[in-house]
């Protein structure tokens, strides 16, 4: 019993000598430098029962450095929060402080209030 090939989208044989299986992997997304990120600092009621968070988006890179800012951010700000898909959460409202502490780390940052 052969095995299919894991990832290989669209070709079952070819002749051409030159061909290359295309894979269906993602690329890896690699972490901006602070300088070249554009977070936006807000406040977020909806859909959250009345309750204020505040939201950080606009991080581009690996999950791991997102989940490591997003616990810095909740150590320095005493709360709870989450971080997925380029968001980070922290429970109630903490655009100054999360504001300046992102600044102090070169992160080009835009607060709305």
């Amino acid at each position: 019993m052969m095995k299919k090939p894991k990832n290989r989208e669209g070709v079952v044989y070819s002749t051409n000598p030159d061909f290359e299986y295309q894979d269906n992997e993602p690329e890896a997304i690699e972490t901006c430098a602070p300088e070249a990120q554009n977070l936006r600092v807000q406040l977020d009621k909806k859909a959250r029962a009345g309750k204020q968070v505040t939201l950080i988006t606009g991080f581009v890179g690996t999950d791991d450095d997102l989940v490591s800012l997003s616990k810095r951010l909740k150590t320095l700000c005493g709360v709870g929060g989450s971080a997925k898909d380029g968001e980070i959460i922290l429970q109630g409202d903490f655009r100054q402080k999360v504001g300046q502490f992102l600044q102090q780390e070169s992160y080009k940052t835009k607060i709305i209030i």
